[in-house]
């Protein structure tokens, strides 16, 4: 079963023809909204390079979960 998802509002106006290994191979600037300068400090504080690095983080990823687990909690 073919997926198609409009990322077009999500990513930078150059990735979003780009395949999915592309995009998250690449830094998250490539993100809409995410400047440069985010994405060196997510480098400098985290040691993410890559949208799959941010998307993958620990961090983020129990944030995520907690906001989700309040969604269910009201």
């Amino acid at each position: 079963m073919a997926v198609g998802v409009d990322l077009s509002k999500a990513l930078d106006k150059a990735f979003e023809d780009k395949t999915l290994k592309e995009i998250l191979d690449s830094s998250p600037a490539a993100l809409a909204g995410v400047t440069d300068a985010t994405a060196k400090a997510l480098k400098d504080s985290l040691g993410i390079d890559t949208i799959r690095e941010l998307g993958s983080n620990k961090y983020f990823a129990v944030a995520g979960v907690l906001v989700a687990l309040e969604g269910k909690t009201k």
